[in-house]
């Protein structure tokens, strides 16, 4: 669906070739999490925790390891001291790290194929129509007037694109809550969105599970930024008003700031340091700048734990990556699948030595993981039964990479893999 609403705009508006309107059903194969688009050249980059580039696509076209070293050779990609500092915003660059951007990375991947076929480029600048079609498809207003493709569609058919809380995670908010703890809802959706999204998801109480619900948070700006750049604002009927000099009392806000949210809390428990365990599952969006920025413990949820459980039968251990194709039919469907054009999200082979030995490294979003995580996990349902003071073993109790991985790290980084030498 997001898909389809990104390519309807750039077909009908801006007059993209219809192809990109078709998908072939193994084309998402291509989405991953953790690729970096470069946008002047339309490259798509998988990068190494050093910053060396693992892996690379001109569009969709996968680039052979001796196109990659000729490319990008074995030194620091040029723009990976600006992504791995999280910079936000950039024109040369663009990170996709969560399962909504990701089907956009897939059409921008097609759009460049589709104008190679046009006329050879050198330098692209189909970024701003991209931007454009995001606009169209997710501006606050969409819902509210049934703009672009998306809203409409969720709106009708619920049912299609969301699934229902478990009840063990619904009956593990009320014990939290139950006993004594301050439940936060932090989105970037608008709250008409997120009403609806809570709704099906939670039921229509759902704003008894939360004593503070912000929408339209825009994060990470909401953990980097001050209250006089953006201070939190009430909602009437889904309009928002005059801007709140303090944050006063639980409710429903929306915009605003980690500070004067901190200061409310500090007022609720009545204590000077309040603890606050933030769940989030993208790294750029949640875990980064609540860590790095509020300094808030983080519990980052990654359902590529869920997708390495049954990858391959142990007897092809010592196969290359490229190899494992042919099992392809143990894994678990999507969105778990491990890609077979990117491999595994946490580990990967330097180009060019595939065949020697001592080459596997950890990819830059693995890295990132046991740095700016307290704890990750595949899902809330994975914790939801564990008793509330449950101790869980953090990434940096020990100088192990892979402590924190409840309840198990990714088989890519256990010690099996014997070539793996941990930092």
């Amino acid at each position: 669906l997001i898909y389809d609403s990104f390519a309807q705009y750039l077909v009908a508006e801006k007059g993209y070739d219809k192809d990109l309107l078709t998908l072939a059903p193994d084309s998402l194969d291509f989405c991953c999490k953790g690729l970096v688009l470069d946008i002047e050249e339309g490259n798509f980059l998988k990068l190494a925790e050093d910053g060396t580039v693992l892996r690379a696509s001109h569009g969709t076209k996968s680039m052979m390891s001796e196109e990659v070293l000729e490319t990008y050779g074995r030194r620091e990609w040029k723009h990976f001291n600006t992504v791995s500092g999280m910079v936000s915003r950039s024109a040369k660059y663009y990170l996709y790290d969560n399962y909504f951007d990701l089907p956009g990375a897939l059409l921008c991947a097609r759009a460049v194929d589709s104008l190679n076929q046009h006329d050879s480029q050198k330098k692209y600048d189909f970024w701003k129509d991209m931007v454009a079609a995001i606009q169209h498809n997710y501006k606050i207003s969409a819902f509210k007037e049934d703009c672009g493709a998306y809203f409409p569609e969720v709106k009708n058919h619920p049912d299609k694109y969301l699934q229902r809380c478990p009840e063990s995670v619904k009956k593990w908010l009320k014990q939290l809550k139950s006993a004594g703890k301050i439940l936060l809802l932090i989105t970037s959706s608008h709250s008409d969105y997120c009403r609806l999204l809570c709704e099906y998801i939670l039921g229509n109480d759902f704003e008894e599970y939360f004593d503070i619900v912000i929408t339209n948070a825009l994060k990470p700006g909401f953990f980097s930024h001050t209250p006089n750049q953006r201070p939190f604002r009430t909602l009437e009927n889904d309009e928002e008003q005059e801007a709140l000099l303090s944050l006063d009392k639980p409710g429903w806000y929306s915009q605003g700031n980690a500070i004067q949210l901190y200061e409310l809390l500090k007022k609720m428990t009545g204590k000077l340091d309040p603890k606050v365990v933030y769940f989030g599952d993208s790294m750029h969006s949640d875990i980064f700048p609540a860590h790095h920025y509020s300094n808030w413990e983080t519990v980052f949820i990654l359902e590529e734990l869920l997708g390495d459980k049954v990858m391959v039968p142990a007897e092809t251990e010592s196969e290359p990556l490229e190899k494992k194709g042919k099992y392809e039919g143990d894994q678990p469907k999507a969105p778990y699948f491990v890609s077979k054009q990117w491999g595994s999200f946490f580990m990967d082979r330097l180009p060019g030595l595939e065949n020697t030995e001592e080459t596997l490294v950890r990819t830059w979003s693995c890295k990132c993981i046991s740095t700016y995580s307290t704890i990750a996990i595949p899902t809330l349902e994975a914790i939801a039964d564990l008793p509330l003071d449950y101790r869980f073993t953090r990434f940096s109790s020990n100088s192990s990479a892979t402590a924190g991985y409840y309840p198990s790290p990714p088989r890519a980084l256990l010690p099996n893999e014997e070539s793996v030498t941990m930092k």
